[in-house]
C-alpha cells in the first residue's frame, strides 16, 4: 500500500510581481500557506488564517511551474506552520526555481534547505508580538537572507536601530529592508532617520500597494 500524499493548505498561488525585498519588481509566482500563530495588528493578509484547500506537494510544484517564472516565494500567513513546507522548497529549488520565503522572527528557520532565500520579518513593538521573536535565529543567518523591520513610529525605528546594531544584521545579510506600516506612519520620516543615523538598511515600501488596491487579494 502507498503512504498517503503529503499535502498543504494552500490559500492561494497566483503570478504577480514581487513586491518588496530586493527581488522587488520581478515577476513572481507566490505560494500562500494558510495559518498564522501570530495576530500582529496591521496584517494585511488576515484572511489567510484559515481560508484554503488541501494540495498535494507534486500538485503544487506543477502549478508552480505552469507560471514559467524563474522566481517563487513561499509566504502565508505563516508557512513554516505547515512541516511539509520544506520538502516543497526542496523540491521547487530542485526544478531549478530560485525560491525566497517569507516568514516571522518566531520560528526556527535552519531547518530551511540553504539554497532558499530566507526573508525574516522581525516584529517590532508596534506590531504586539515582538514578544514572540526567536532571536536564535539571528546566529543561521547568511549572505542569502533578508532581514525585515516593519514599523509604525519612531519608538519602532529605534527598537529596530538598535537590533541592526546589536546584531550586525547589515553585515550578516544580504540586506536590511525597514517598511512603514502603510497608511500608519509618514515614509518620509523613517528615510530622514535612518540617514540621521546613517544605517546601512534599505528602505522599502509595498510596491503592489500602490499598483493595486491595498486590500486586493492575489496580487
Amino acid at each position: 500500500m502507498s503512504d498517503k500524499p503529503s499535502t498543504l493548505t494552500i490559500n492561494e498561488i497566483y503570478c504577480s510581481v514581487q513586491g518588496e525585498s530586493t527581488w522587488v519588481g520581478l515577476p513572481c509566482v507566490f505560494v500562500r500557506l494558510t495559518f498564522c500563530d501570530l495576530r500582529c495588528n496591521y496584517c494585511d493578509t488576515a484572511y489567510a488564517f484559515y481560508e484554503g484547500r488541501k494540495w498535494t506537494l507534486p500538485e503544487i510544484v506543477e502549478q508552480v511551474i505552469a507560471y514559467q517564472c524563474p522566481l517563487v516565494e513561499i509566504t502565508g500567513g505563516e508557512p513554516l506552520l505547515q512541516k511539509n513546507v520544506l520538502p516543497l522548497m526542496t523540491q521547487l529549488c530542485d526544478r531549478g526555481l530560485t525560491v525566497l520565503i517569507e516568514t516571522s522572527g518566531a520560528h526556527d528557520i535552519s531547518r530551511i534547505d540553504p539554497r532558499v532565500h530566507r526573508i525574516m520579518d522581525l516584529k517590532t513593538p508596534g506590531s504586539g508580538e515582538c514578544q514572540r521573536n526567536y532571536y536564535e535565529n539571528i546566529a543561521s543567518l547568511t549572505r542569502r537572507d533578508e532581514v525585515k523591520f516593519v514599523m509604525g513610529s519612531r519608538d519602532d525605528y529605534e527598537w529596530a536601530r538598535d537590533k541592526v546594531q546589536r546584531y550586525d544584521l547589515s553585515g550578516r545579510c544580504r540586506a536590511v529592508l525597514f517598511s512603514p506600516i502603510f497608511g500608519s506612519i509618514d515614509p518620509r520620516e523613517i528615510v530622514e532617520w535612518m540617514l540621521a543615523d546613517k544605517l546601512n538598511v534599505r528602505f522599502q515600501l509595498q510596491m503592489h500597494k500602490f499598483i493595486w488596491s491595498p486590500t486586493q487579494h492575489g496580487v
